[in-house]
């Protein structure tokens, strides 16, 4: 089925208007009128540097590969460290091509759990890892954290360590005042979750071994095919159906993939959150939920997906014959990420043009950290914070399901070192309760999330129902050259996330899952079932 079948005169009226006033064309020219009539708007302007990143990112190869070649004489890992759009990214790159042989393998960390920064730490030998610290403000609390954690590791080692961020940014300085082996400084007029083709992803790719070009050269064969007719173009009329489907109530994009592109979802995921979920409005990316039968979907799902060529699509059909929106790309290599990166970045653009979004701020995302920052400095009680066990978690768990309305959503919000029994429980809680409410859900690792879908949960449309799972780790892991240990960190930001869900109006039930995450979502599902 044709998306634009859907809500067919608004998708061709609006798509005829983009073609007669020439937006399509100023869209490609990074003319920031296609959002606003206020030049002065901040974010606007200063953030359209991805649209010709095949173009820009041309030059920096050379010193990206020069660099790449001396770790990987050096390192058997690298060690990313980052948060959001600095490492969503890199983990796509490190799923989909793996490591090349005679590179080192890339590991992303990005969770201030004491569990998963002790874990990376025992896959890794200090002395023969890279890590590559990336930030686009160059402060963000858990960057800098990781930072220092494996600076001491490493006994102050600063040729087993690059930064990546914006220019003159208080971490170009730091790398350079304490010797780091290479100090990249991207385009600062691209936005973080827009910033796969910059830097941010390209540095991680070459360290691994990826054909940066390739991708490069992806993204350029996508803006060669720009078309002044909207109908035409590979981007704009996808935006403007997305952007009319979710105005009709069609506005949770639920993207499916083959299997070698499993991960490309958390990518879009904080793509489309981020830049549409605010002023009360936007469209709610769904990922990594399960396919299934046309009936336990209800009427506000539209469905995306990507094949890479020879692997098994996700079946499709009998959704399409339902009379659900299907939109399906096949990739015919692994480096045609560069094309999807490109045109998923524009049709998300174009998507907050219809909507009337702003798509390159996120006003929502600080109120979270301002809670945070409350509660590291004792200003927000975490003792006074309501968190469940048991058949009260439970109890509570079911009340928060059974008011879900028809239209809504619900997240899992997962404040837990990331873990595969602990995602299949989740992912099988998601699939219990869509079967139960119709409603699509979501699930994500803290904190991760807040510096991407986080924007959406507090800032885009009311409905959303949420769990935050929590525990208490049993390891006080002090973060060196700092007053913090990375189990406050993570409390603190469960505490302040939850307090700026419940400011937005949202409804929360926080549950302690003890030592045993898995086993206490499974007792949730049964409590569900």
């Amino acid at each position: 089925m044709d998306i634009t079948s859907l809500t067919a005169p608004a998708v061709n009226a609006t798509t005829a208007q983009w073609t007669q006033k020439g937006l399509v064309d100023r869209f490609w020219n990074a003319d920031p009128s296609v959002w606003s009539d206020d030049p002065d708007t901040p974010e606007l302007a200063n953030r359209l540097g991805w649209l010709d990143l095949h173009h820009t990112m041309r030059p920096e190869i050379a010193e990206i590969g020069r660099v790449a070649a001396e770790v990987a004489e050096r390192s058997d890992h690298v060690v990313l460290c980052g948060m959001g759009g600095s490492s969503l990214a890199p983990d796509v790159f490190s799923a989909v091509f793996g490591r090349a042989e005679g590179s080192p393998e890339l590991l992303v960390l990005d969770s201030t759990h004491p569990g998963s920064v002790l874990a990376i730490e025992a896959k890794i030998d200090p002395q023969r890892t890279t890590f590559v610290v990336s930030s686009k403000s160059g402060t963000t609390l858990e960057t800098l954290s990781f930072f220092r954690y494996f600076w001491a590791a490493t006994a102050g080692d600063g040729e087993r360590f690059i930064a990546v961020t914006d220019p003159g940014s208080k971490l170009a300085q730091l790398g350079r005042d304490r010797g780091f082996h290479a100090v990249f400084e991207a385009n600062p007029n691209v936005g973080g979750r827009f910033s796969a083709l910059t830097h941010f992803g390209l540095v991680p790719a070459a360290l691994m071994g990826v054909d940066v070009a390739a991708l490069l050269d992806a993204a350029g064969r996508l803006a060669a095919q720009a078309d002044p007719n909207a109908n035409r173009d590979p981007v704009a009329g996808l935006g403007i159906a997305l952007g009319e489907a979710a105005k009709a109530g069609r506005d949770k994009l639920t993207i499916l993939t083959s299997p070698s592109l499993d991960a490309f979802p958390a990518w879009m995921e904080q793509l489309v959150a981020e830049s549409l979920g605010k002023d009360a409005t936007g469209i709610v990316p769904v990922a990594d939920e399960p396919i299934g039968d046309p009936s336990v979907y209800g009427p506000d799902r539209v469905f995306l997906s990507y094949q890479l060529h020879g692997e098994q699509a996700p079946d499709l059909e009998r959704l399409s014959k339902a009379g659900f929106p299907v939109i399906g790309f096949e990739l015919p290599t692994e480096s045609s990420l560069g094309y999807e990166m490109l045109r998923a970045e524009g049709f998300t653009a174009i998507a907050g043009a219809v909507l009337g979004v702003h798509p390159f701020n996120q006003p929502n995302v600080e109120a979270a950290k301002d809670f945070a920052r409350k509660a590291m400095s004792g200003d927000l009680d975490l003792g006074s914070i309501e968190t469940l066990t048991g058949s009260e978690a439970q109890a509570a768990l079911v009340r928060l399901v059974d008011g879900v309305e028809s239209g809504g959503y619900f997240g899992v919000h997962a404040y837990l070192p990331p873990d595969d029994q602990l995602w299949s429980a989740i992912t099988d809680l998601r699939t219990v309760v869509r079967a139960k409410t119709g409603v699509a859900t979501t699930a994500g690792w803290g904190p991760r999330f807040l510096h991407s879908t986080g924007q959406l949960h507090k800032g885009g449309p009311a409905g959303g129902a949420f769990v935050q799972l929590v525990d208490e780790p049993g390891t006080a892991l002090a973060v060196p050259e700092s007053e913090n240990t990375f189990d406050e960190i993570i409390a603190a930001q469960s505490a302040g996330d939850r307090a700026a869900l419940i400011d937005a109006g949202r409804n929360v039930v926080r549950i302690d899952v003890g030592s045993d995450g898995p086993g206490t979502v499974r007792a949730l599902l049964e409590a569900l079932s």
